[in-house]
């Protein structure tokens, strides 16, 4: 059921510099980049997946905000640890046995379906699917 942590997401106002730092200086690599228009009128999202030794860290940087870096609620730095799962229904069937909810979502766009639960202390957790 569950796999692997698929990836730690971070929140950056200096997208370029960040890249910079992760590739030049710790050594990861580029793996992809995408960009999420419409999250509200004007708002776009660009992401980076820098990946080192089989961790992927998704770079995450809000446009069009009126207020920056990011949304309300939104915050720089560490945001959430996401895993990867084998078959989303069957896993929040098997949450919500255990008594956890689902907080967001779930979200399924072309290459994947995520969604949101809580950890005890209210951590956020990414539930990721990916279809390949």
């Amino acid at each position: 059921m569950f796999k692997r942590i698929d990836h730690v997401e971070l929140v950056t106002d200096q997208p370029d510099r960040t890249v910079e730092f992760y590739t030049e200086v710790l050594g990861f690599t580029v793996k992809s980049r995408d960009r999420i228009d419409g999250l509200a009128p004007g708002v776009s999202l660009d992401l980076v997946y820098l990946e080192l030794g089989g961790t992927v860290v998704e770079l995450m940087t809000y446009h069009g905000m009126s207020v920056e870096p990011a949304p309300p609620k939104e915050h720089l730095g560490y945001r959430m640890m996401a895993l990867e799962v084998d078959d989303m229904r069957k896993t929040v069937d098997y949450l919500e046995t255990k008594g956890i909810e689902v907080v967001w979502g779930p979200k399924v766009r072309e290459k994947y379906a995520r969604v949101e639960i809580r950890d005890p202390d209210g951590n956020h957790i990414e539930l990721r699917q990916w279809f390949r």
